[in-house]
């Protein structure tokens, strides 16, 4: 079976460094060719676009920024369709909105090709682990023959639905993962501005009810002052867009991510738009003017 992988980028890379190491022949492409060049040295052959990508894959994998991206590398002159064969997969494993989702695969349905959405959550750790959530919309023997594939990048992986679920279910991912960063945020300010050692206030909570993978992912990083990207901020307002655009086409309120995406475009503003999402912290210590401490004794 012979694989493609669009979009090399922070998620992308080690997504398709697990599956060649997985010994499945990998063609990629990028828009950064040092990106395509570092996987060749790894053994992937590189393509010169997503077309070359698709005359030579059974099912492409893509992981791109935005559903408009998605859409180009699939649609354009020289996309997906103009080289794949009649039987192809697709499989989307970008954060777009479901609306996006079912476009894509109604469109790709009309060329003979099959498609999956197939959002994943964890970040760049779980990505460079193979231990990715994977949340798949889509026909169940479709989802059939691509899981074997799938469980070279993930560990969890779960067919929700039809095409869309897959980026619902995502979207609900996001309002977990982003409002309760923002909760622990408003805790960790708190606390240290009161003065207590957070180190031991981590240790003392992250047994109980309050901990959690996102306590244990985030609090280390923020005590060390380190904002480096597995999961941007712009990216995750992205996210955050594409859950208010859809809570408001079906009429549900969401305050609190409403809330929460006011304050990435706060930071955002403030040049913080390539800092990884625990860096909402930021916000906080922007409005109590203090910083919290990353003491460990």
């Amino acid at each position: 079976m012979k694989l493609g992988f669009i979009g090399l980028g922070i998620m992308g890379k080690p997504m398709s460094i697990n599956l060649l190491n997985s010994g499945y022949d990998v063609t990629v492409f990028d828009i950064n060719q040092l990106a395509i060049e570092e996987l060749v040295g790894k053994g992937a052959h590189g393509a010169k676009s997503p077309k070359e990508v698709g005359e030579n894959s059974d099912i492409i994998f893509t992981m791109l920024p935005k559903g408009e991206h998605v859409k180009s590398v699939l649609f354009n002159e020289s996309g997906v369709i103009e080289g794949a064969k009649g039987g192809a997969i697709v499989v989307d494993m970008s954060s777009i909105s479901p609306v996006q989702s079912k476009e894509i695969a109604d469109a790709l349905e009309t060329k003979g090709i099959e498609m999956l959405d197939a959002p994943v959550s964890g970040g760049e750790p779980k990505a460079i682990d193979g231990t990715l959530a994977i949340m798949v919309g889509g026909k169940e023997d479709v989802y059939e023959k691509v899981k074997p594939v799938l469980q070279s990048m993930g560990r969890d992986i779960t067919l929700v639905g039809d095409n869309g679920c897959g980026t619902t279910a995502k979207l609900a991912n996001q309002i977990l993962v982003n409002v309760h960063i923002a909760a622990m945020s408003e805790a960790l300010i708190l606390a240290s501005k009161a003065g207590i050692n957070i180190s031991k206030m981590y240790d003392a909570i992250r047994g109980g009810l309050a901990g959690s993978a996102v306590l244990d992912a985030k609090v280390p990083l923020i005590l060390e002052r380190n904002f480096v990207a597995g999961g941007r901020i712009d990216i995750n307002a992205k996210d955050l867009t594409n859950v208010m655009d859809t809570a408001d086409s079906i009429g549900v309120p969401l305050p609190l991510t409403s809330q929460v995406l006011e304050m990435y475009h706060s930071l955002m503003a403030d040049g913080k738009a390539a800092d990884d999402h625990g860096g909402l912290i930021q916000f906080y210590e922007k409005l109590a003017n203090f910083e919290v401490k990353g003491e460990k004794e």
